[in-house]
């Protein structure tokens, strides 16, 4: 994994830091995701009405049967507490990446992110079930948006200054590197692991979002031309 240089590893939080070259940068996209979360939530409540909540939000399996689930239960939760709990995470993981990236981009991240996490939970536990002596059940659903939560997590922990700069400092061979980032991983699963938690969408998360941030997915150049990354 390369060293990223000094001048490609700050976090640039000041609110006009874009440009119409690398398109507007805002915290807004945060607010806008939240919106979209209380409006799936109150669509939750009248779809559950008729007994029709799962077939629009809940991702199950087989994944075909309903695929438009594999992007809405991002969006989705079960209970206020879930969306609240969700929420406050997204504004103080989310707040710093959206106002380092575009809209577009960040809005991007959180639902792709989500998805491969939640994908992952379905998949991977029935993988796993197979497996002999390995206490794992299928996953028989998974909604919420904590999967891109942790990606985002994982995003911003991989691309701050204090990793970028120890990186530029001292000369870590991509193997550690890649070992690091799992053991965070699994310590940041192991820590939110209690009955109902999609563990297995938290380990994805997170890792997607680490190596996202390490290779500085959400990038964009800087205002005077130069490709120097913020983030």
């Amino acid at each position: 994994m390369a060293r990223p240089s000094t001048s490609q590893s700050t976090i640039d939080l000041r609110p006009d830091a874009g440009s119409e070259e690398s398109g507007p940068r805002s915290s807004s996209a945060v607010l806008e995701v939240l919106a979209v979360f209380v409006l799936v939530f109150v669509i939750q409540g009248l779809t559950a009405l008729v007994g029709v909540m799962g077939t629009f939000f809940v991702l199950r399996p087989p994944l075909a049967a309903d695929p438009w689930t594999i992007v809405t239960s991002v969006y989705a939760h079960d209970g206020l507490g879930h969306l609240v709990s969700n929420g406050l995470a997204l504004i103080v993981f989310g707040w710093p990446v959206a106002r380092a990236t575009t809209r577009a981009r960040f809005h991007a991240f959180v639902a792709v992110t989500g998805a491969t996490a939640g994908t992952a939970q379905i998949v991977l536990t029935r993988l796993l079930a197979s497996v002999p002596l390995l206490p794992v059940a299928p996953s028989p659903g998974v909604l919420g948006a904590s999967g891109a939560v942790f990606a985002l997590l994982g995003y911003l922990l991989a691309s701050n200054r204090l990793s970028s700069g120890l990186g530029s400092l001292v000369d870590v061979p991509p193997w550690l590197s890649a070992l690091v980032v799992i053991g965070l991983a699994v310590a940041v699963t192991v820590a939110t692991a209690s009955p109902g938690v999609a563990l297995l969408a938290h380990f994805v998360g997170f890792l997607v979002g680490a190596v996202a941030g390490r290779a500085r997915l959400l990038a964009v150049g800087s205002s005077d031309g130069s490709d120097a990354t913020r983030i």
